[in-house]
């Protein structure tokens, strides 16, 4: 059976004096006698007491030294090396940071920001999930400090940090097409996600830059797991003019991908993907993708939340990551 935590009653009960007495000496007020103070911090040591200071700030209105993260899925490396970020810069500021992952569901988003701000966070970082965030305006206007992550969201005016997606997406196929591919298959995520809808944009553009084939059925979208990109990709290439390269819109698409090439013994098939991830250069061959930093992202969101905290009332802004090519050997396979 689990232990009850002592309250502030038993620690007044074993110090024998009042409860009003007791919140005084843990409010630090200097009404007290120090004989009886030192009664009560001794009960308090005995007991294992420890006070509920986010409760304690509740009470009084005040903020509680903490921020909030809401993301997609903390299980993926990228959101979890972003959150690792974010968490380290909430330590060197004395702040607590409370984690939440909307799993992509816009309901489950709401939720976790309405209990965020019910427990008074001093700020939050949010990747919005949907495509309708009044609830973030909403709480804005009630004073609630947002800083965007990897996305904006649609009709809230707060600053937002991102990655060069559509340049991403040119570098990707423009590699492909130097390689001599003119089929290139992409597998996109949610056609409504500004990421998707980003890097889709610049996959599109860099296809007719160079000459390559603007074939509708090539872009495979909707894709929101691993498993529906080995399905889609297996669709692909057992169709009439099959692909030679594809370009995989996130790393679980990527791994998705190469799932389904493993599975059809297939080693002639060029592969790009956006973002990097864990073993990507253990694999023969490697894999080559376009990389941003997810700790970047992560330490500049916080920095610009924590900016915001400390009264920074400028206009927000949208800062726009670089991103680069790594050429591993997947994506420099020639058909």
């Amino acid at each position: 059976m689990t232990a009850r935590r002592p309250t502030l009653k038993d620690v007044a009960e074993r110090a024998g004096v009042s409860l009003k007495t007791t919140s005084r000496v843990l409010n630090g007020e200097k009404s007290v006698r120090p004989e009886t103070e030192q009664r009560v911090r001794d009960a308090m040591t005995e007991l294992g007491f420890r006070p509920n200071y986010f409760a304690r700030r509740l009470r009084l209105g005040a903020d509680t030294s903490s921020i909030g993260l809401v993301i997609e899925d903390l299980s993926n490396p990228f959101y979890s090396g972003m959150a690792h970020a974010i968490e380290q810069r909430a330590h060197e500021h004395s702040m607590l940071l409370i984690i939440g992952s909307s799993q992509r569901q816009p309901e489950t988003e709401r939720r976790l920001v309405a209990s965020l701000s019910q427990r008074r966070v001093s700020g939050l970082i949010v990747v919005p999930a949907g495509h309708n965030h009044d609830h973030l305006a909403a709480e804005q206007e009630r004073g609630l400090r947002i800083v965007c992550a990897d996305r904006p969201a649609a009709g809230v005016s707060a600053d937002a940090v991102v990655a060069d997606n559509e340049g991403g997406a040119r570098l990707a196929v423009t590699h492909l097409s130097r390689h001599h591919h003119k089929r290139i298959a992409y597998l996109g995520d949610d056609p409504d996600l500004y990421t998707n809808q980003q890097r889709l944009e610049g996959y599109r553009g860099a296809l007719g830059l160079h000459g390559a084939a603007t074939d509708g059925h090539l872009a495979c979208l909707g894709l929101t797991d691993a498993a529906a990109a080995e399905r889609a990709t297996r669709e692909l290439l057992a169709g009439e003019s099959p692909p030679t390269a594809i370009f995989a819109g996130n790393n679980l698409l990527t791994i998705g991908a190469l799932h389904a090439l493993r599975a059809i013994h297939r080693t002639d098939v060029a592969v790009v993907g956006f973002d990097d991830f864990e073993a990507a250069d253990l694999v023969v061959p490697g894999v080559t993708v376009v990389r941003h930093d997810p700790a970047e992202l992560g330490r500049i969101a916080a920095d610009r939340l924590l900016a915001r905290i400390d009264g920074d009332r400028s206009a927000p802004t949208v800062e726009m990551l670089p991103v680069h090519l790594i050429a591993r050997g997947s994506g420099e396979l020639t058909p």
